[in-house]
């Protein structure tokens, strides 16, 4: 019965430290833009390679 008085309160304080970090995410924008990483990955970048790129990944290969 007596770690009831040590459990009760530090579950408390954790959920109160939760909280915090919780909300100060949400304020700081954590949270705006969800999709965008996600999205970005699967982008491909249409740049072409220039001639002397082509030739140093001939060399590579």
């Amino acid at each position: 019965m007596d770690i009831l008085l040590l459990l009760i309160p530090l579950s408390l304080v954790l959920v109160g430290i939760i909280a915090w970090v919780m909300l100060w995410a949400a304020k700081s924008g954590q949270f705006d833009d969800l999709e965008g990483p996600a999205h970005s990955i699967l982008m491909d970048d249409d740049k072409p390679l220039k001639s002397s790129d082509n030739a140093q990944h001939e060399d590579a290969k």
